[in-house]
This record gives C-alpha cells, structure tokens and sequence, in this order.
C-alpha cells in the first residue's frame, strides 16, 4: 500500500525560493602536482584542478573560491602526506587575512603518513570575499602532498543565501 502525503504551505508574500538558493555556487579543486610545505611553515594547498565549478567561482591560477552570491557556505578540506613523522594542520583564510576555519591536527606515523581535513559554515558576500586552504606541517624537513583528489582537495557549495 502507498501512502499519500501532502504538503501544505501557508500563503506568503515572498518567495520560498531563489534560483541562488537552488543553483548557489559549488565546486570542488584539487592540485594537477603535490604541494612541497616547507617544515613549520603555512602554505597554500595548489589546488589547480576542478572536478566541477558551478558559477565559475574558483579561481585555478591563485587557488582561492570567491563566491559571487552573497550566504553562508560549507567548505570542506583534507590533505594527506605520506611516509613521514611530525604534525600536520590544515586552515582556511579569508582573504588571506582571518582564519575562519582550523582543520584536526594529525600526527604522522613512519610508513603511514598522516592527514588534515576540515569542514565548516562561512559567510562571503557575493562580490570581495574570497577564500583559501592552507596546510602545516612539522616533520623536520619539506615534504609533499599527495596529489590525488580523493586524498587533497578544497571544496564547497552554497548552503543558504543571506
């Protein structure tokens, strides 16, 4: 037996919807070659690659998401570095001035690696704010990414418009 529902909503002036709301900014990059962080430095995860860009967003050339509807958004992040010791933190900056976002420390294992990610709401404007991902790590020397764009990447969509 199916059962029926219905949905009823209450009469309103406005709208329920936008077409932001509904087909609001999303993307998702990744780096085409590993990104070299220098021991005890912070350093922008090249990220040059798109497995998808909605509104053309994401910039490829200065690896940072500048959406251009102004809400609330969910950006998520994760690097891996294998084969090394030593801590490993992740961050996103906006406009490369505020840290919004501090990913989970992990600490490698030889023979094992180790990773970051991060998830999180902000909020952007829709015209200046932009955003960028930034990995630290602490082995005692420079040591690369992986790569692969299951392993390190830099996403996020539109949530709610403001």
């Amino acid at each position: 037996m199916v059962k029926v529902t219905t949905l009823t909503l209450p009469a309103s002036s406005g709208t329920l919807a936008t077409t932001a709301d509904i087909n609001g900014p999303a993307f998702s990059a990744y780096g085409s070659v590993a990104t070299s962080a220098t021991n005890g430095t912070w350093t922008k995860l090249v990220a040059d690659n798109e497995l998808w860009d909605t509104n053309s967003c994401y910039d490829t050339t200065n690896y940072r998401f500048t959406p251009n509807v102004e809400g609330y958004y969910l950006l998520s992040a994760h690097f891996y570095m294998g084969d090394t010791t030593g801590g490993r933190v992740s961050r996103v900056m906006k406009n490369s001035v505020t840290e919004v976002l501090r990913g989970m420390i992990g600490v490698g294992v030889a023979g094992l690696g180790s990773d970051s990610s991060l998830n999180g709401l902000v909020y952007a404007n829709g015209t200046t704010d932009y955003f960028e991902y930034y990995i630290y790590q602490l082995s005692g020397s420079t040591i690369s990414t992986n790569n692969a764009p299951q392993l390190t990447y830099f996403s996020g969509f539109l949530a709610r418009s403001a």
